[in-house]
């Protein structure tokens, strides 16, 4: 995909960063040290491929005597973004994943969302939202979807629960609709699709969303995400924690075939509902 400015700006940021620390004198792992990253990661701050989080920013304006122009540079790339603070980097790695593998157990995960669904969802955790504010939610994330639509889009696993398919959000006409928009992608084979049922009970993944995000070159990485918060992670063995979560999750889940004859019947009982059949 073609770089956008605020892709730019981060190489920028990767580019300061390497001018100062090589004006300090250290090498890459040798600074990582001292901010309490590895030097990989210092490597792929300085080529604009991971941003670093505000902590880091500011351990690395201590080391390297900067007068805080990496925790500057770092709020004002982070203000003119449309995501929550929290959610900036994840929007990003997207982008340049090569496989994405989602759980979502309430509500359908928003690169699947339609904009009417996504406007539902938003105004409800903002029912005094204004108009611009809720157009300026639902825009970004109808943008986020596009990748599923990229000729280079990257391989798309999702595992719904089925209370995120029979919860009517926006209503039956709303949630008709996004579940056709669901069965279309998985004709189309766009996306890997299967639902985690009721029945099932107990289950690997209790605590709230799960993402797992692989690469070409460089580690996998994986996002958890509860009602105000997100949490990326990076460290090896917590990721593996993760992705052992997520297949037992695959193996409790039924089969493509039958997850999608659910929506597709859903689909219908809300359309049904709504008296649009």
């Amino acid at each position: 995909m073609a770089k956008t400015e605020r892709q730019e700006a981060w190489e920028f940021f990767g580019d300061l960063l390497k001018d100062h620390r090589e004006a300090a004198g250290l090498t890459q792992a040798e600074l990582g040290r001292l901010v309490f990253v590895s030097g990989t990661y210092i490597g792929l701050f300085e080529h604009g491929i991971r941003k670093p989080q505000l902590d880091v920013a500011q351990r690395i304006d201590t080391v390297l005597e900067t007068g805080g122009i990496f925790e500057r540079t770092w709020r004002k790339l982070i203000d003119c973004s449309p995501y929550a603070v929290y959610f900036n980097e994840v929007a990003r790695l997207e982008t340049i994943a090569t496989k994405l593998c989602e759980f979502a157990p309430l509500v359908i995960p928003g690169l699947l969302q339609t904009p009417e669904y996504a406007r539902a969802v938003t105004l409800g955790g903002n029912p005094l939202a204004t108009e611009k504010y809720l157009d300026e939610k639902v825009t970004s994330r109808i943008k986020r979807a596009a990748i599923l639509m990229h000729p280079t889009a990257p391989e798309y696993w999702a595992i719904l629960h089925e209370n995120a398919v029979l919860t009517p959000i926006g209503g039956p006409s709303v949630i008709a609709a996004q579940l056709d928009h669901i069965a279309r992608l998985i004709r189309d084979r766009r996306i890997l699709l299967t639902v985690l049922p009721r029945s099932a009970g107990a289950h690997a993944w209790m605590t709230g969303t799960l993402k797992l995000m692989e690469f070409a070159d460089q580690p996998p990485t994986a996002y958890t995400e509860t009602e105000f918060s997100g949490t990326l992670l990076d460290d090896p063995a917590v990721v593996q924690q993760t992705q052992r979560a997520y297949d037992l999750l695959r193996v409790a889940a039924l089969s493509p075939e039958a997850s999608l004859a659910l929506i597709e019947s859903a689909a219908e009982d809300y359309r049904r509902c709504a008296g649009t059949t």
